[in-house]
């Protein structure tokens, strides 16, 4: 079949190393525009990109496809398949509507549960205990065509975003692989999403990166891991910024009476805080604001756990009681 693929990240540029494989034609790659990275911001191009011209395809990188001279050309070529991971932009009908057979979409998730741009994030985040992949139709809403074939994985609970888009980028990869022949031969089944089990997983907001003690301990781990390692979460301490990048839900009940965010204890290797519903979290490695991170057992070494004992990390303005 002659493909135009279309994706950005890591995630899409796994998937299109398993589809290069094949002895399909691509007839073009699409991607977005080169981003400044890193301190210096460096002109960088995406890892798709990088791909492509590894293999001399020919690349296209619309700042906004809908409406541009890049769409109308990608349009005139007639593919006979879409495929996309990740790309980054809605696709225009008249795109999706130009293929002889469909247009398809690799999505992180388990459809309907998680549509969106952030559906690894949302998994971890909502205590999920497995998430998958799917590959469904493309249609003019996002992430709610038919689907036409769904992998799943467990989550572990030591799992973070990091090592879940590993996994399901490879998980991705293999089930086009194994899908396309299916596709090419009709031998596969739509199943079109229940719209009662919808969920939506968005783009995540700075907003969303501070850790709120009001809520349970599992839940503060939750939300850590599905932060880590990018945005990451932080909290505050006497106005100071540290980021927390590990940690785990112990049991020290009825053992302290403190406010949610109060540093109750340490350990040799963790400081113990009193988080809702009378649970406790152990944070095991942070980030002082312009100092490198740290395993708690190294900062204390050098810095007695007698000055931040009773000490109380803020949380967001909503959860707080003061």
């Amino acid at each position: 079949m002659r493909i135009i693929f279309m994706g950005t990240p890591d995630f899409a540029a796994e998937i299109f190393d398993g589809l290069l494989t094949t002895d399909h034609e691509i007839l073009a790659v699409v991607t977005q525009p080169d981003r400044p990275k890193g301190r210096k911001r460096i002109l960088t191009p995406s890892p798709v990109k990088v791909l492509a011209q590894k293999y001399h395809l020919p690349v296209f990188q619309p700042e906004n496809i809908k409406g541009s001279s890049e769409a109308e050309e990608l349009t005139a070529m007639a593919a006979d398949l879409i495929i996309t991971a990740a790309y980054g932009q809605f696709v225009p009908n008249s795109l999706l509507a130009s293929v002889k057979y469909y247009a398809i979409n690799v999505h992180a998730s388990l459809l309907p549960k998680y549509r969106g741009g952030a559906p690894i994030h949302y998994a971890i985040w909502q205590g999920e205990e497995e998430t998958g992949i799917s590959i469904i139709e493309m249609v003019s809403q996002m992430d709610a065509g038919d689907i036409f074939y769904q992998q799943a994985i467990p989550i572990l609970p030591s799992d973070d975003v990091g090592q879940q888009f590993a996994k399901l980028a490879k998980l991705g990869r293999q089930a086009l692989i194994d899908f396309l022949p299916k596709l090419a031969s009709g031998d596969f089944e739509r199943q079109p999403q229940n719209p009662e089990q919808v969920s939506f997983a968005p783009i995540i907001g700075k907003e969303a990166e501070q850790i709120n003690w009001f809520q349970s301990s599992q839940e503060i781990d939750q939300h850590i891991r599905a932060f880590r390692p990018f945005p990451s979460t932080y909290t505050l301490l006497k106005g100071q910024r540290i980021k927390i990048w590990a940690g785990r839900p112990v049991n020290y009940a009825n053992k302290y009476q403190a406010s949610p965010g109060q540093i109750v204890a340490s350990t040799d290797d963790q400081l113990i805080v009193a988080c809702g519903q009378y649970t406790f979290f152990a944070i095991e490695e942070w980030q002082e604001n312009g100092r490198k991170r740290v395993q708690i057992k190294d900062y204390l070494n050098g810095n007695p756990a007698d000055d931040l004992i009773g000490q109380t990390f803020s949380s967001p303005k909503e959860g707080a009681s003061s």
